[in-house]
């Protein structure tokens, strides 16, 4: 518990550096071990905050790269927070970019397609129908009928349709 907590100290610190290439390359550093629970938090908040642009590429690529399991749900909390429109794509897509299975989150990420803009909502469509092979016939009927139960704003009505066709299959 000593060692988790001294690394998101180690990794707090770095954040509050002002050098953005400095805090890119202890991120990139970061990859090189197994990833920590937290680190995601903690890299998203920073990211949300407006970083610099190395950070963001290094921040991206961490997370595209994240292939631990018990990284998940951090991953989906994030995802849930209220974040900004940039950031919470970013994070949607690493979900299908790092090639983690998200099938047991699918429903979280239906609520995320209909609160969000058209490009999260396209990151969540994305997601799930990569997931659809591991979903019970039972789980995909209770999303559909979240969709259509809570509309998505109508310039996503289309995008909406599609989702459900692909989880009709």
């Amino acid at each position: 518990m000593e060692r988790l907590e001294n690394k998101m100290k180690e990794l707090a610190s770095l954040l509050r550096n002002d050098d953005d290439f400095t805090v890119a390359e202890g991120i990139r550093q970061l990859r090189e071990e197994r990833p920590f629970e937290g680190a995601v938090g903690l890299l998203v908040s920073y990211y949300d905050s407006g970083c610099g642009k190395e950070s963001a590429k290094a921040i991206e690529g961490f997370l595209n790269d994240l292939h631990e399991l018990s990284l998940r749900p951090e991953v989906i909390g994030e995802i849930m927070k209220t974040l900004k429109p940039a950031t919470a794509a970013m994070l949607v897509s690493s979900c299908w970019q790092s090639g983690l299975d998200y099938s047991a989150y699918a429903h979280d990420l239906a609520a995320v397609f209909v609160r969000s803009d058209y490009l999260v909502a396209v990151e969540c469509l994305t997601v799930i129908e990569s997931s659809v092979p591991e979903l019970s016939r039972g789980k995909k009927d209770e999303i559909i009928k979240y969709l259509k139960d809570n509309q998505a704003a109508q310039d996503k009505r289309d995008l909406t349709m599609e989702l459900i066709s692909v989880l009709e299959k």
